[in-house]
């Protein structure tokens, strides 16, 4: 069959990352998060650094939370002051995520990648997500910090990526409507999880290992 994306949107303390990286193994193929970045920044020639301040820049921006850029797919030229404005960042971003779907399937996580590329065939967007509870034991154990500081955590990743998903595309970050599956993982494994998506990519895309 032809190339495939999985997009992966994912709660903090979900464990998202976890069931992408099981998908691309069984799949054999790559699974794309910050490396985006570095990509982007070849493609460009924009700073790798550039990329990443704004990432963490926005993360305490208040202006970024009501704020909207919404994704259209126009890249701004060199010559322009906004050419390294946080909006063609993420255009250059979209720009790779787009041709890397020509060449080769692959996993992405986050990136607002399900919106991004919502118009290339054979494309399934998957939201993971977990009760509050469960996230914060998850992230106490993975590293190895207190509840409070858990807490706080999955709280701030969690606002931050609603608020990136709805500066770049307009829609609401947990809205069920935007993708194909939406998994509990506080009901299964990862994976189970994994597997869960594999039967749908085999049984709606034809595809077999």
């Amino acid at each position: 069959m032809d190339n495939f994306v999985i997009t992966i949107t994912r709660k903090c303390g979900s464990g998202g990352m976890s069931i992408g990286k099981l998908l691309a193994e069984h799949y054999g193929i790559h699974v794309y998060d910050r490396k985006i970045l570095t990509l982007a920044s070849d493609e460009s020639g924009i700073n790798e650094q550039l990329f990443a301040d704004a990432d963490e820049t926005m993360k305490q921006s208040l202006l970024y939370k009501v704020s909207r850029k919404v994704y259209t797919g126009e890249l701004i030229p060199p010559e322009s002051d906004d050419f390294t404005s946080n909006r063609n960042l993420f255009a250059y971003q979209a720009k790779v995520m787009k041709e890397l779907a020509q060449n080769e399937s692959y996993v992405v996580i986050g990136r607002a990648a399900d919106y991004v590329l919502r118009d290339i065939p054979n494309l399934v967007r998957v939201y993971i997500h977990a009760p509050r509870e469960v996230c914060i034991e998850r992230e106490m154990k993975r590293q190895g910090i207190t509840r409070k500081e858990a807490e706080s955590y999955v709280e701030r990743m969690d606002v931050y990526r609603q608020s990136y998903y709805t500066y770049h595309t307009g829609k609401a970050w947990n809205d069920s409507e935007n993708y194909d599956i939406c998994l509990d993982t506080s009901r299964y494994d990862y994976p189970e999880s994994a597997k869960l998506i594999q039967a749908f990519v085999d049984t709606h895309m034809g595809y077999r290992k």
